[in-house]
């Protein structure tokens, strides 16, 4: 068995920042968990589809991620057979790929790079791949005490059929004002669209998805599991979005520093509305709920105040980036 000692998973609801910090720290580039989600724009994404439905969590195009990554000090490699593509293949050639990925990976882990990967039990989500053996990796992750090992012939075959598996490698970090400008420019190109992080035409984005949130909850669309988990998804966001921008001031001081504080302000309201959504409709542990709808107009009315405070908020990041 080979295994990279001290490689391990973060529990984050956003689990690519979860895999990445884990992976970050394994090759001791520092990088808080704010700094990573702000430098990739990963704290300023909304997704969102018209019955509060579980999956837009992870459907939609988080390629900032890699493309912003370098400035933060990695970049990321990826060895990757999409849901589509993979449905189309024939099973003897989709096990060929999973067996060109498990390759693919025992090279890596053999130079000391740390790897992550989509489904490797389960839950359909992303787990540090921390070694192999034989028979197929060892991980972790969401239960990873009691699934710590996934044959190789398993691998993105447990609810959502695709081959996702990412290395990260060291890079030079770029400058503070250049991590702080390119994300908040790739995120303002974005934010305002409907379909500005869409994969698809169900789903909406950025402030338009904030209505779509409103409606479905003020309908009874709303999906009673689905909507406390996007909840928590989008409202952590949030809560590094305000921690993101105040370590940004810190790092450029006298840069706009009434735009971050104006911008740290109407952010602080969102992440506030969304945690008392929370407590209005909490998760319910070990509860999954994918049919059951209901209705909250008060629900709805946070969600609203929290899509008018981050308008607000978008206003300041352009004049942050008018600054860099």
């Amino acid at each position: 068995m080979r295994k990279l000692d001290g490689l391990h998973w973060h529990a984050r609801y956003n689990e690519h920042m979860g895999c990445t910090k884990g992976c970050l720290d394994y090759l001791g580039i520092g990088v808080s968990f704010p700094w990573l989600y702000g430098g990739t724009g990963n704290a300023f994404v909304l997704n969102m589809n018209d019955s509060t439905f579980v999956d837009a969590a992870q459907a939609w195009d988080f390629s900032m991620l890699f493309d912003l990554a370098p400035n933060l000090g990695y970049t990321v490699e990826r060895f990757l057979i999409e849901h589509k593509a993979a449905l189309e293949m024939p099973k003897d050639a989709f096990l060929e790929k999973q067996r060109e990925a498990f390759d693919w990976v025992r090279v890596r882990i053999d130079q000391g790079l740390p790897c992550y990967a989509w489904e490797l039990t389960y839950i359909p989500a992303y787990y540090v791949i921390t070694g192999y053996d034989d028979s197929g990796y060892t991980y972790s992750g969401w239960d990873s005490e009691q699934w710590g090992l996934c044959p190789w012939e398993k691998l993105g075959t447990f609810d959502v059929k695709q081959l996702a598996v990412n290395c990260i490698h060291p890079a030079p970090p770029s400058s503070d004002a250049k991590v702080v400008r390119d994300a908040l420019t790739t995120v303002l190109n974005r934010v305002e669209r409907p379909d500005g992080w869409a994969i698809a035409p169900q789903f909406r984005t950025g402030l338009p998805a904030y209505e779509m949130w409103a409606e479905a909850l003020e309908s009874g669309r709303a999906i009673l599991d689905g909507e406390a988990y996007l909840n928590v998804v989008w409202r952590e966001a949030r809560e590094m979005a305000v921690e993101f921008l105040a370590e940004a001031k810190e790092r450029l001081p006298g840069r706009r520093d009434s735009a971050f504080d104006d911008a740290i302000a109407h952010y602080t309201v969102v992440r506030d509305r969304l945690r008392s959504l929370s407590e209005m409709h909490p998760e319910r542990p070990d509860k999954w709920d994918w049919q059951t709808t209901f209705a909250s107009p008060d629900g709805a009315q946070l969600v609203r105040e929290a899509a008018q405070a981050e308008s607000q908020a978008v206003a300041c990041l352009r004049r942050i980036v008018s600054s860099l």
